[in-house]
């Protein structure tokens, strides 16, 4: 009888710890099932904060870019304000600085490509001044899109301005103030549309100013309403008119160069002027000229 209760003592011994064991064995399974989960979770929380703050840099990023149109506006601003300055300065003889605006009138054309291309090379920003009477197409090349070269103009840095949209001098362009201002309307409607909203408020008159004869001074009220300024040239090579051969076309261009701030007047469809530009530019370097987009706020924009 002793025997057998000490039998059953030892099995009851052995079972306790058996379940010590188990619950030992349970515990720790459990613990570390619960440190994994703890860790799985701290593993999901921080990527959730480093998403976070990628989203925060993200939204930065975005107000950045953004705000890249409002930040372009003002360095021109700063760079147009500082040319004014030195503008300032050379004519009241503070300043031995010289100026040119290369300003291309008639386009855009198949050839202002090469124009452009040119003008890369040299890192020289000009003046477009467009008309869209030679329709959306090019001119000279039938095949290809003309009006693409509005924002070819801005994507390269240059100044577009408005040349009137008919260029029509002997077909009623000045007959009156209101055929002259519907051809300039038309225009400005036609750069905004090309570009996007891009606004220009500088204008030469098809022909220069003194073709307006007897409407000058009402379409200038006119131009004045509509926050327009306008400017004509001070020196050219000629190409406007054919027939001239390119030493003749040199020669126009070198003597018209003789102030300290100069508008050279040219045109890009034409070839001779193409081939002329590369020694146009040097020349003018040469000649200590710093070469420039025209702007609004410029002296040579008569108001």
């Amino acid at each position: 009888m002793a025997r057998e209760k000490k039998k059953s003592n030892g099995k009851y011994v052995i079972i306790c710890i058996t379940l010590i064991i188990l619950e030992a064995i349970l515990y720790f399974y459990l613990d570390n099932q619960y440190k994994l989960k703890e860790k799985k979770l701290e593993t999901i929380h921080q990527k959730y904060i480093e998403e976070k703050k990628k989203l925060k840099i993200n939204k930065e990023t975005l107000k950045d870019y953004g705000d890249i149109p409002n930040k372009i506006e003002n360095e021109k601003k700063e760079y147009f304000n500082s040319i004014k300055l030195l503008e300032d300065k050379i004519l009241a003889g503070e300043s031995k600085a010289k100026i040119a605006y290369l300003t291309f009138d008639d386009g855009p054309y198949y050839n202002t490509y090469k124009v452009l291309d040119i003008l890369d090379k040299y890192d020289v920003k000009a003046t477009f001044f467009t008309i869209s009477i030679n329709g959306e197409y090019c001119h000279d090349k039938k095949n290809e899109n003309c009006y693409k070269l509005y924002n070819e103009y801005i994507r390269r840095g240059h100044t577009i301005a408005n040349h009137t949209y008919t260029h029509g001098i002997k077909t009623g362009l000045y007959s009156s103030t209101e055929a002259f201002m519907d051809a300039v309307r038309r225009q400005e409607e036609l750069i905004k549309e090309q570009t996007g909203g891009y606004e220009t408020k500088i204008l030469r008159f098809p022909g220069g100013s003194s073709t307006a004869k007897n409407l000058k001074e009402p379409i200038i009220e006119q131009l004045r309403s509509k926050g327009y300024g306008w400017v004509d040239w001070t020196a050219q090579d000629g190409d406007g008119k054919g027939g001239r051969t390119t030493e003749e076309m040199w020669n126009m261009f070198t003597s018209s160069i003789n102030s300290n701030i100069e508008v050279v007047l040219l045109h890009d469809y034409n070839q001779t002027t193409t081939n002329l530009l590369p020694s146009i530019i040097e020349y003018l370097q040469k000649n200590d000229y710093i070469l420039l987009p025209l702007f609004y706020e410029s002296n040579m924009i008569k108001k």
